[in-house]
């Protein structure tokens, strides 16, 4: 089964595969230019992947329930909300996000050193269900 990790490894991955755990997290983003550069086809409906946490370990199993592709101005609230981040606002959730898009990480990722977002950049929406919890039971 594919693996889907969630930002980079860190604090951000860990508040983002808690949020998928406990239901919070049923939405995510991803720009187009991270699949082309990665050579990576974007999700479909009824893909299944195995989240992956900080320390490489699978901890879920989630299942693609929808796939939008629109330009960054049109991200709505919904999408935002059940991102499960906590933000309240498109403009807040935008900021956030930029400031991720932005990080010398993510340039890294992508080589480019200079790389930017605006309202017409194309993101990735998807939407998600949780199938399986996949950490020992306690």
């Amino acid at each position: 089964m594919p693996r889907v990790e969630f930002a980079f490894p860190g604090p951000l991955r860990d508040q983002l595969v808690a949020a998928i755990l406990n239901g919070s997290k049923t939405s995510t983003t991803g720009l187009v230019v991270d699949y082309e550069h990665e050579g990576e086809p974007l999700p479909e409906v009824g893909r299944r992947s195995v989240v992956i946490d900080s320390d490489d370990r699978p901890v879920a199993v989630i299942e693609v329930t929808d796939v939008r592709v629109v330009p960054l101005a049109q991200v709505d609230l919904a999408h935002v909300v059940d991102e499960g981040e906590g933000d309240t606002s498109v403009a807040e959730w935008r900021a956030a996000h930029e400031r991720f898009w932005h990080s010398e990480e993510m340039r890294a990722a992508l080589e480019n050193p200079e790389f930017t977002v605006d309202d017409a950049t194309l993101a990735v929406l998807g939407r998600f269900r949780l199938i399986t919890d996949l950490r020992p039971a306690d």
